[in-house]
């Protein structure tokens, strides 16, 4: 059975993204204008390319270059279910045509974890983490073709692109952005700054925002509004994210959990801590009379309100995510 979904999502350079299962169908000879990277989630692919036999299959990770013709058919008799990326050839150089065509077939399984990563997360409002996977992928893919060892990361990098992401919490900054006004490759920048600060930059700017929406909800600004102010997609979003690293939903942060008049001294007045509530105080084994009674040994009937602690006010048990289910891997 044919079951396909493509769309271009909003991410820079992504010209289509495949989702389909195929049965019987066959590719006859084509090319495309864009690098195909392939990923055969179920069966195998049997194609040529330049006159060679070639499969794609289990981990394996398959670039075929653009305007190269190839064709592609099912291995087996159950049919194959793939995703593709199709990059516009500005992502790579076109000087790494040849080299495609003689090794399609690569066997990473960082690269390969990355690749499905982006399509996990271009199926979410996660969108923007897609592209720092993206660009660890085109680097990895960089280095297969044409080996060069990467630059190593920059504290410098890490730091300016730290000052950057403050400047952008709630309106964001495409990573492409980021790099052109840095001058850096965008693969470096987010090696650089995952080694200096222990996360992603998607990650810090995620962590970032639920700050500012914490913010915003205990100086009483109501949760509808809270999600666009602080930069996230809508509600869901933000609460999704805001429990992962709070541990709790936003609207426990909300004022109007603690109103002024549940904690009334009118509900502690004396008269409701007052002996004859409970008849005589007699004295009794292990307990003193008051006029026995030190400032230290004082009658627990008599307990003013400030020992009793008025004013303290329980938010509830904060307890962290034991796993928080992730929802886009990091880059």
């Amino acid at each position: 059975m044919l079951q396909l979904e493509a769309w271009r999502p909003p991410l820079d350079g992504v010209a289509e993204v495949l989702h389909a299962r195929f049965g019987e169908h066959g590719y006859p000879m084509h090319a495309h204008d864009a690098w195909t990277v392939l990923l055969v989630d179920d069966g195998a692919v049997r194609y040529d390319l330049d006159r060679h036999e070639r499969g794609a299959y289990g981990e394996l990770v398959t670039l075929l270059p653009p305007k190269v013709p190839h064709n592609g058919t099912a291995a087996g008799p159950h049919g194959f279910r793939k995703r593709v990326l199709y990059l516009e050839p500005r992502l790579l150089p076109e000087r790494l045509t040849g080299a495609a065509v003689d090794r399609p077939a690569i066997t990473d399984r960082s690269l390969y974890r990355w690749v499905s990563a982006v399509h996990r997360c271009l199926r979410t409002p996660e969108e923007a983490a897609a592209e720092g996977l993206l660009a660890l992928a085109l680097e990895r893919l960089r280095t297969h073709l044409a080996p060069a060892p990467p630059e190593p990361p920059s504290a410098k990098a890490a730091h300016a692109l730290h000052d950057l992401l403050e400047e952008h919490i709630v309106d964001g900054l495409p990573l492409t952005d980021a790099a052109a006004v840095l001058h850096f490759d965008p693969a470096h920048l987010v090696r650089s700054f995952r080694r200096e600060f222990g996360m992603t930059p998607h990650q810090y700017l995620i962590s970032r925002r639920v700050d500012l929406a914490r913010r915003l909800i205990v100086s009483g600004q109501p949760l509808s509004t809270v999600a666009a102010g602080s930069g996230f997609y809508d509600q869901p979003h933000l609460t999704r994210h805001f429990k992962r690293i709070l541990g709790v939903n936003p609207s426990r942060f909300s004022p109007s959990r603690f109103s002024p008049s549940r904690f009334s001294p009118s509900r502690f007045s004396p008269s409701r801590f007052s002996p004859s509530r409970f008849g005589p105080s007699l004295p009794g084994p292990g307990r003193l009379s008051p006029d026995q009674a030190g400032p230290d040994q004082a009658d627990p009937d008599q307990v003013s309100t400030d020992q009793a602690g008025i004013g303290r006010v329980s938010t509830g048990r904060l307890t962290a995510p034991s796993s928080p289910a992730p929802e886009c891997p990091a880059a």
